[in-house]
């Protein structure tokens, strides 16, 4: 998309441009240099960025092509670029809270998550005080995130009763109340930021 995409290509430099000032490394070379080292992307100070960048251009190629959203909605980081969008935030906001995200995010114990083909109130049933619901992807698709402790237990439980469940290639429990230091962080980011 960068070779044959201006309006993509700009859309990532815009991006790269903004981040320049608040982060260590440039998106473009994550994104878009083939000799870019992708584990790179799995800290998630380094991820969470790059993919708000990459969805952002994404975004910004559909708009230029005529396809202009009438409601929008993401997960995660999606609910950033979806806000964005929307014009809640500006891009440089969008941005810098994302990038205050992302290190409060990566400055938690690691942690761990699990998808699991079950239904919220059975898979709910089954956990220990350590961990959280953190995602309903399907009405039998749950993810659980926590302390990777914790999980022992449940995955024993999970594989006895034959249930189908896949660790996430994730450094930290998303979306779990190991995560409520980070939310403090972002909420005080936030402060002053006109919407």
């Amino acid at each position: 998309l960068s070779r044959s995409e201006p309006v993509f290509r700009a859309a990532v430099d815009r991006c790269a441009e903004i981040l320049a000032g608040q982060v260590d490394f440039d998106v473009r070379a994550l994104l878009l240099d083939e000799r870019g080292d992708p584990r790179a992307l799995a800290h998630t100070a380094v991820a969470q960025p790059a993919l708000f960048t990459l969805s952002y251009a994404l975004a910004q190629l559909w708009e230029s092509r005529g396809v202009v959203p009438r409601a929008m909605l993401g997960h995660s980081i999606g609910e950033w670029v979806a806000a964005c969008l929307a014009e809640v935030f500006t891009l440089e906001e969008a941005l810098r809270l994302v990038t205050v995200r992302a290190r409060a995010m990566a400055a938690q114990p690691v942690g761990a998550m699990l998808a699991v083909g079950l239904a919220e109130a059975e898979t709910r049933a089954l956990l220990g005080a350590a961990l959280d619901i953190a995602a309903l992807n399907a009405p039998t698709q749950t993810v659980v995130a926590g302390a990777e402790t914790a999980f022992a237990q449940l995955e024993a439980t999970l594989t006895a009763r034959g249930v189908a469940a896949t660790r996430l290639q994730t450094s930290h429990a998303y979306h779990s109340a190991m995560m409520e230091p980070a939310a403090r962080a972002l909420a005080e980011a936030f402060r002053g930021v006109p919407r």
